[in-house]
C-alpha cells in the first residue's frame, strides 16, 4: 500500500498542467472576451485522457485511505475535492477559475507533503 505514496509526484505534475489549463480555458483573456470556455473545445483524444487522469486521481486518494501513514493527506484531498466540485457547480463562470485555483492550491500543498514522506521514504 505504501507503494502508491511514491504517484504523489506525478499526480503533484498533473495538479500543476491542472492550473495552467484551467487558466487557459477559463482565464481572464476568456471572461473579457465573453467566450464559453465549452466552445473552445479539447480534442476528444485529449478529454478521454483528463478524464482518464481525473478519475485515476480520485481512485488513488480512495486507496490512500487505506493506509495510516496517508489517511490524513487522502481525507484532506478529498474533503477539498469535492468541497471544490460541489461549490464550483454552483458558481458563474467567472468564478470558477478563482475556485479551481484555491482548490488547485490547496491540493498542491497536501501533494507537496506527500511528496515529503516520499523523499522520507527514499
Amino acid at each position: 500500500m505504501t507503494t502508491l505514496i511514491f504517484l504523489a509526484p506525478i499526480f503533484l505534475v498533473f495538479e500543476v498542467v491542472q492550473l495552467v489549463l484551467g487558466e487557459r480555458y477559463l482565464g481572464i483573456k476568456q471572461i473579457a472576451r465573453g467566450a464559453d470556455p465549452r466552445s473552445l473545445g479539447l480534442s476528444e483524444i485529449t478529454a478521454f485522457l483528463w478524464t482518464i487522469a481525473i478519475l485515476g486521481y480520485w481512485l488513488w486518494m480512495l486507496v490512500l485511505l487505506l493506509t495510516p501513514l496517508t489517511r490524513a493527506h487522502a481525507l484532506g484531498l478529498l474533503v477539498v475535492s469535492s468541497a471544490g466540485f460541489s461549490i464550483r457547480r454552483g458558481t458563474e463562470i467567472k468564478w470558477t477559475l478563482v475556485v479551481l485555483t484555491l482548490e488547485g492550491a490547496v491540493r498542491i500543498g497536501f501533494l507537496l507533503s506527500l511528496c515529503g514522506l516520499v523523499w522520507r521514504k527514499l
